[in-house]
């Protein structure tokens, strides 16, 4: 799970392809430039996709990223706002339309956590954190939509989490947020199944960012004892997945829950 603090909150096409090869194809990644974002901006550029990063506030950690690509030789491109904004989700959409001429993948990565017992929780917690992560990727996703229905063609991927499914004492608003992306993309799915515009979610456990290094050695020591591999993930890792589940030989994957976590939770 990628834990505590703030992520970026901005944060098919023609041919079969083998997995992670993504000539052409043009991937949004809401809050792109961090952590498990980060990552699965990576993933989708070294398979030859153009990736628009979405991030909201860490302008210099975005460049950074985005130098580090395109000295790679990757393509990236970087993109300005705030998911829980619905015109800013339209506005960048536009932009990368008008810049790209398509948008084959959108992946709602963005997310924040603010973390506190349901006792403590104030409403504007509850709904900063609702906003951003669930509203966020209804946005994002109206916002795209009618283009990829256009098109004929689309991937989906909803970043979920463990803890949509297990709980966790002080997230209660982040679990409701989270779970609520399981209920949002099945029915997706459904609407869209004749589309040809899959609809999935990647739920991640404990995985190796900055932000889980903040957890207390001993707490953390504690979680990984739970997890049955016996380690934290890697973001890597969550990033295979969603190339995974983005690639053409996948499209007769929808609505379905793809869990990261190392055992920790197998229902």
């Amino acid at each position: 799970m990628d834990r505590g603090g703030e992520r970026d909150a901005f944060g098919e096409g023609e041919g079969g392809s083998a997995v992670g090869s993504f000539d052409g194809r043009v991937a949004m990644v809401t809050g792109g430039t961090r952590g498990i974002g980060s990552a699965i901006t990576r993933r989708l550029a070294e398979g030859g996709a153009h990736v628009a990063a979405g991030y909201s506030r860490s302008h210099e950690h975005a460049e950074n990223l985005a130098e580090e690509l395109r000295d790679a030789g990757l393509s990236i491109s970087l993109h300005q706002g705030n998911v829980g904004d619905p015109e800013d989700c339209q506005r960048v959409v536009t932009d990368v339309l008008e810049e790209f001429g398509r948008i084959d993948f959108l992946i709602n990565n963005a997310g924040v956590t603010v973390d506190k017992t349901v006792r403590r929780m104030t409403i504007d917690d509850w709904n900063a954190v609702l906003v951003v992560n669930l509203s966020g990727a209804f946005y994002m996703t109206k916002a795209v939509l009618e283009h990829m229905i256009d098109r004929g063609s689309g991937r989906i991927v909803n970043i979920s989490s463990v803890i949509a499914d297990i709980g966790n004492i002080g997230q209660a608003n982040y679990a409701a947020s989270k779970s609520g992306l399981f209920g949002f993309s099945k029915s997706l799915a459904l609407e869209m199944a004749s589309r040809g515009v899959t609809v999935n979610c990647v739920a991640p456990g404990f995985i190796e960012t900055d932000m889980v290094a903040e957890i207390p050695a001993d707490v953390l020591a504690g979680v990984v004892a739970r997890i049955p591999v016996g380690r934290l993930g890697h973001v890597d890792e969550v990033a295979r997945a969603v190339a995974f589940l983005v690639d053409d030989d996948s499209s007769y994957i929808t609505g379905t829950v793809v869990a990261v976590n190392g055992g920790l939770d197998m229902a």
